[in-house]
């Protein structure tokens, strides 16, 4: 039978109170007796109720988190960073994976609800109805982490990437590149799809190139979307030069479709991914992207996030804008 905190307060002949003072990290309670009770604690082999100490103390140093799609490049990187810092502050994570299944999330709402988390990190802005009402019941922190939802009130950790969609464009339009082809993102998502469409759009219409609607393609962010939606690209009478592709995964597998159809990049097309990802120093050539500070994003998500909880009081209400740089590597060419 496991042992029980009253059997360590026999063992060390102490009170359950002090025992429980220990665990929970108080002050004021003697150097003798601490050592007492934790030679008590390894003798027996007793492990404290994470459930109770949490009732105790008020607080379970969990925080939940929402992950669109854990197999992306970028969601990985950025998760490893939270986990990273959310570790060094004393917090463990419960990560729930959603695959884009807004059913799925609201049950692991409810899962985060159960658990009493101390606050949420939310990576994705497809909300419906229902996860609206309920993460506004919750009341406790919630942040949004490279996404901005326009209809929340809830602070949000991003780069503007209106503005860096725009200067990915301007980038090629500088290296002489006039037809320029568009593989974006879902447009239900305001942060990643529409703004970055309309970043393209405007870099073209401030030099005066008319968008054509032949060069632009939707899809979903992945390297098959990125694949099969350049192939599309490929086949017009008159092709693209160079491609924007609003995700370094998009972009990749539009590399592979490029050299399959046996052609080259960036001798017959040039391709600028978005995120700054591992990916883009993996594949030759080395892509250039538009970079986010992925690592620096998870970071001040988790710090802005235990702050909120430290004092909810003092909850941040606006934005945390990071800058965005675009790196170039060697997966463009200028335009002869």
């Amino acid at each position: 039978m496991a042992p029980k905190i009253k059997d360590v307060a026999k063992k060390a002949g102490v009170s359950v109170t002090t025992v429980s003072r220990v665990l929970n990290g108080e002050k004021y309670v003697k150097d003798d007796l601490k050592e007492r009770v934790k030679r008590a604690i390894d003798e027996l082999g007793y492990t404290p109720s994470h459930i109770a100490r949490s009732l105790v103390r008020k607080k379970t140093n969990l925080i939940g988190v929402i992950v669109p799609d854990v197999t992306s490049s970028f969601y990985s990187t950025i998760l490893s960073n939270i986990e990273q810092t959310a570790s060094l502050n004393d917090y463990n994570l419960l990560v729930c994976n959603i695959i884009e299944d807004t059913d799925k999330e609201l049950k692991y709402l409810n899962v985060f609800k159960e658990m009493r988390v101390d606050g949420i990190i939310i990576m994705h802005e497809k909300l419906n109805d229902d996860i609206r009402e309920m993460i506004g019941k919750l009341g406790i922190p919630i942040i949004f982490s490279s996404v901005k939802p326009t209809d929340q009130p809830f602070a949000s950790v991003i780069i503007d990437d209106f503005a860096a969609a725009y200067d990915a464009t301007r980038y090629l339009i500088g290296l002489g590149h006039e037809r320029i082809g568009f593989i974006g993102g879902d447009m239900r998502d305001v942060t990643s799809g529409q703004n970055r469409y309309i970043g393209y759009c405007r870099a073209l219409a401030d030099c005066d190139i008319p968008l054509v609607d032949d060069y632009v393609r939707f899809g979903d962010y992945k390297t098959q979307s990125g694949y099969e939606l350049i192939q599309e690209l490929l086949d017009v009478e008159v092709r693209p030069t160079a491609v924007f592709a609003v995700s370094d995964d998009m972009a990749v597998g539009a590399m592979n479709a490029v050299r399959d159809r046996g052609l080259a990049v960036p001798a017959d097309v040039s391709i600028v991914g978005f995120d700054g990802s591992q990916l883009t120093e993996l594949v030759r050539p080395r892509l250039t992207s538009m970079e986010q500070p992925i690592r620096e994003m998870g970071t001040v998500t988790v710090n802005v996030l235990i702050d909120m909880i430290a004092e909810p009081e003092k909850a941040r209400k606006g934005d945390v804008i990071l800058r965005h740089e675009l790196v170039v590597r060697d997966s463009c060419r200028r335009n002869e």
